[in-house]
């Protein structure tokens, strides 16, 4: 039984099935999904899917691409949702200087504000970082107190090390069975066990083999396997540990 603890149901490519597909996912092994918000209006499509599918939980924030939109009283809603029995972190939040899609300034005065809104409400952080590892990692250093995870992890052992020291987690997606994936692989072998989380971060980055496609939770399997190859587990461990980290994280039935 798996947790996908990153997907992104709100978007548009699963417009046409999205029912049918979220219909599907216990017959299908998968118990639990959290939904990763982008921007406001994302948070609160995500929390209507949480009080809709009783296994659908939500993250609430503004990804840096939408930073230029927020205002601060966009953090002010986000507190308010927040207050969700459902919503279970402040995410996807953080810095990407790869698209740049956000002024830069404007993306670290709205990271730190949502970082400062996790302290507040007492809630863990989903952190985005593309192309801005030194600044990211500069501004989290202040805010070592929360409980946090970098999503969609492939960098080296030596990054892992420093989020790790932290007493945060790191979470994997579909990149980890691509074929030019060397780096993480080392930190798959490596990561403490009780601080490694699946993600499928649909309908982004589907696995091998069905990369090229729409991902979906449904492939979480594919991307335990190549932890279980990794590691030399059984699936069914790889399954159980993600599980109870994702529990243990989101302080979900704790």
């Amino acid at each position: 039984m798996y947790f996908d603890t990153h997907a992104h149901y709100d978007d548009k490519r699963f417009d046409d099935d999205r029912d049918e597909l979220l219909g599907s996912m216990h017959g299908s092994g998968i118990t639990l999904i959290l939904n990763a918000a982008s921007n406001l209006s994302s948070a609160k499509f995500s929390l209507k899917l949480a009080d809709k599918y009783p296994f659908v939980y939500a993250a609430v924030g503004v990804h840096p691409h939408d930073s230029k939109s927020m205002t601060d009283e966009t953090v002010s809603e986000l507190e308010r949702l927040l207050s969700h029995p459902k919503a279970m972190a402040v995410g996807e939040i953080g810095l990407d200087f790869h698209y740049d899609f956000s002024p830069r300034d404007v993306q670290k005065k709205r990271f730190c504000e949502q970082l400062e809104l996790a302290r507040r409400v007492k809630k863990p952080v989903i952190i985005h970082e593309r192309e801005a590892l030194r600044d990211t990692l500069d501004t989290v250093n202040d805010f070592r107190d929360l409980k946090g995870v970098f999503h969609c992890f492939s960098g080296s052992w030596e990054v892992a090390k420093i989020i790790l020291d932290m007493g945060w987690y790191l979470s994997f997606t579909g990149v980890i069975t691509f074929k030019n994936a060397r780096r993480v692989l080392e930190v798959l072998e490596k990561i403490p066990a009780d601080r490694m989380m699946l993600e499928t971060d649909c309908p982004y980055m589907s696995p091998e083999p069905m990369r090229g496609r729409r991902n979906s939770s449904l492939h979480l399997p594919y991307i335990a396997e190549k932890i279980a190859e990794v590691r030399g587990i059984t699936l069914d461990d790889v399954a159980e540990l993600t599980m109870n980290n994702g529990l243990q994280f989101f302080g979900i039935g704790v």
